[in-house]
């Protein structure tokens, strides 16, 4: 297993299988390379099957243990179950989804593998729901999360960023989960940093807070140092889980990094924030994969505490070591 400079092992992969995607949600980063959607359609520069494949049978090599397929919306891949039964047996595999395309094809995609899945849902209203992601799919939404969870998909995460349009159905959304069996919410920090619009932050540790007073039993996950909050419905007949990613300004998540990502066009990035790590993987022979896979390993750099360090007014600012090291494109 490689690890980088910093001790941090590269446990799991993050693969980008397009970057096309049926929503247009106003708050997207799409793998934190901004908005580079073009149009519908498949596209040339798009990694073939066997591309994605055999980078998932390097990545094995090296005891990668678990893939995450996503995009844009990876299910416009009609190639998703194939790259999915062609993973190596030894990797865990999980889907980041909208969901709308589920209905009809969940049952396939666990036949071929898939083991977990995270949907996309930032309210539960539809009205509002639409606003939020340019999408009048709601009810194809819904329909998604309950044909994974018939799929035998459990438990189902349900995505939500947390920003100003979505706050207010933070509550709401906690209650959900604890009334629907199988269901669990990821609530994810709002990026101003890559998305723009740092007036749409929402301060989480007072989610953190509300969170923690609701809740009847809290776990720390390692990975991340993430807490997981496990809250009661109000009949008390039913328990929710609820996780808060949340990596802005944060050395803590940052130190725990296990994850090398790749984009659509076949480049590995060994930071989400980062796009002048970037490295192409040339034409995608085995031999081109492991040497970029190894660079890419060996200059990973925790973004917050190194990277990005505080200057002498407490404000982040970038690492001088850094500037220009490690561009490729």
């Amino acid at each position: 297993m490689l690890a980088d400079d910093f001790g941090r092992e590269v446990t799991g992969v993050r693969v980008s299988l397009t970057d096309r995607c049926n929503f247009d949600c106003v708050y997207c980063h799409n793998e934190g390379l901004g908005d580079t959607r073009g149009p519908m359609d498949p596209q040339d520069d798009e990694m073939s099957t066997d591309d994605v494949v055999r980078f998932l049978e390097v990545a094995a090599e090296f005891d990668v243990e678990a893939v995450k397929f996503t995009g844009g919306e990876p299910m416009l891949r009609q190639d998703l179950e194939e790259i999915i039964e062609r993973t190596p047996d030894q990797m865990e595999v999980s889907l980041t989804t909208n969901g709308t395309f589920l209905p009809g094809r969940a049952e396939a995609l666990v036949d071929a593998g898939l083991e977990r899945v995270n949907v996309s849902q930032d309210a539960l209203d539809p009205k509002d729901f639409a606003e939020i992601t340019k999408s009048g799919a709601y009810e194809k939404v819904i329909e998604g999360v309950e044909a994974a969870l018939e799929a035998g998909l459990d438990p189902v995460k349900l995505n939500m960023v947390v920003f100003e349009h979505t706050a207010g159905y933070v509550p709401q959304m906690v209650d959900h989960v604890a009334e629907n069996e199988g269901l669990q919410l990821q609530l994810i920090e709002y990026m101003p940093e890559l998305t723009g619009k740092p007036e749409w932050n929402v301060d989480i540790e007072r989610v953190h807070g509300w969170l923690a007073e609701q809740a009847d039993e809290i776990e720390h996950r390692e990975m991340h140092d993430r807490k997981r909050y496990w809250i009661s419905n109000d009949e008390g007949d039913g328990r929710g889980m609820v996780e808060i990613v949340d990596p802005v300004e944060n050395p803590t998540f940052c130190a725990n990094c296990h994850r090398v990502r790749v984009t659509h066009q076949g480049f590995l990035k060994g930071c989400l924030n980062r796009n002048d790590d970037l490295k192409s993987m040339g034409e995608m022979t085995k031999p081109e994969i492991r040497e970029a896979f190894r660079e890419v390993v060996a200059n990973r750099v925790p973004y917050y505490g190194e990277y990005m360090i505080r200057n002498g007014d407490g404000e982040w600012e970038l690492n001088d070591e850094y500037v220009g090291t490690y561009a490729e494109i």
